[in-house]
C-alpha cells in the first residue's frame, strides 16, 4: 500500500489531534488537525504545493476564528494557581498560604491590600520561597 497524499493529510490530521490529548495546546494543535482532514478530502484535485498552502490557510482561518470561543475572564485565569490564606497578609508584609497541600510564607503583589485569613488567593510568581499572591476579588474586576 503506498502512502498518498490523502493517506499522508489523514495520519497528519490524526496525529496532531492525538497530541492535543497527550499535551493541551488550547485546541491549537486539533485546529490543525481538522484542517489536516479537509486538505484530506481534497487532496485529490490540487497539486502538493496547493495542499500545503491551504493546510496553513485553513489552519490560522480556523485558530484566528476558533479564539472568538474562548471566554477571556478564564483564559486570565488559567495562569494563575489558586491557594488559601492561613493567616492575615498585610500590606507589604508576610503571610503564609497553603499552595498545594503545604504551607508558604506569602505576600500580596498589591502593596496596598490586607488579605483575610481563610481566603483564595492566585500565586502569580515565586521569589525563593516566597510566594506572590492576588485576593481572588482582584481577579474579578
Amino acid at each position: 500500500m503506498a502512502l498518498t497524499p490523502t493517506i499522508i493529510w489523514l495520519l497528519v490530521g490524526t496525529v496532531l489531534c492525538l497530541v492535543e490529548f497527550i499535551v493541551p495546546t488550547a485546541f491549537l494543535a486539533c485546529v490543525m488537525g481538522i484542517s489536516a482532514f479537509v486538505v484530506a478530502a481534497v487532496s485529490q484535485f490540487i497539486p502538493l504545493s496547493l495542499q500545503v498552502a491551504l493546510w496553513v490557510l485553513l489552519s490560522l482561518l480556523l485558530v484566528f476564528y476558533s479564539r472568538r470561543f474562548v471566554r477571556h475572564k478564564a483564559a486570565r485565569k488559567f495562569d494563575a494557581t489558586e491557594a488559601e490564606t492561613l493567616t492575615e497578609i498585610p500590606p507589604g508584609k508576610l503571610g503564609r498560604v497553603r499552595y498545594e497541600g503545604n504551607s508558604w510564607a506569602a505576600r500580596c503583589e498589591d502593596h496596598e491590600v490586607t488579605i483575610a485569613p481563610n481566603q483564595k488567593v492566585y500565586v502569580i510568581s515565586r521569589q525563593g520561597t516566597t510566594l506572590l499572591v492576588v485576593p481572588e476579588h482582584l481577579l474579578r474586576s
